[in-house]
């Protein structure tokens, strides 16, 4: 089975309210793989805080309500990815951040993806162009 790491970028197209965000198709059908049991998906415990803060902040901008941010929290948590402790992989993300000047709490995703030997999934085309070509990512847009 496909393993992945996902980011909290591919969870806002499932979570959030449908906007002119492009690729909410693939990312839907990511997770609908992911229920079916086509494909693992893998979690540094830092994405249930990024998930958190980014319902909260879709709720105090007005993207969405508060009533939905808190369901949306609800229905992701019930998923239960697998999810390893930051801890384990910091290393690796501190060295990969160093090496490509990136922020540490992205290259927690790739050095999971690494430790796994999965593929990492992100919306952030800006991290996935960058890298790319170095690490095993794939943009959202190309699933």
């Amino acid at each position: 089975m496909k393993r992945l790491v996902v980011d909290a970028s591919v969870a806002a197209k499932w979570l959030l309210p449908p906007s002119d965000e492009p690729h909410i198709i693939e990312a839907v059908r990511l997770i609908e793989d992911y229920v079916d049991r086509k494909i693992q998906i893998f979690v540094p415990d830092l994405f249930w805080v990024e998930v958190g803060n980014l319902l909260w902040n879709a709720a105090r901008r007005g993207r969405c309500t508060l009533d939905h941010a808190t369901h949306a929290l609800i229905r992701i948590t019930a998923q239960k990815f697998p999810t390893i402790a930051s801890l384990l992989i910091l290393r690796s993300a501190f060295a990969i951040a160093n090496v490509h000047g990136r922020a540490v709490y992205d290259c927690l995703y790739i050095a999971l993806a690494e430790a796994l030997d999965a593929d990492f999934v992100t919306a952030d085309e800006k991290l996935a162009n960058a890298l790319a070509s170095k690490y095993s990512i794939i943009s959202i847009g190309e699933m």
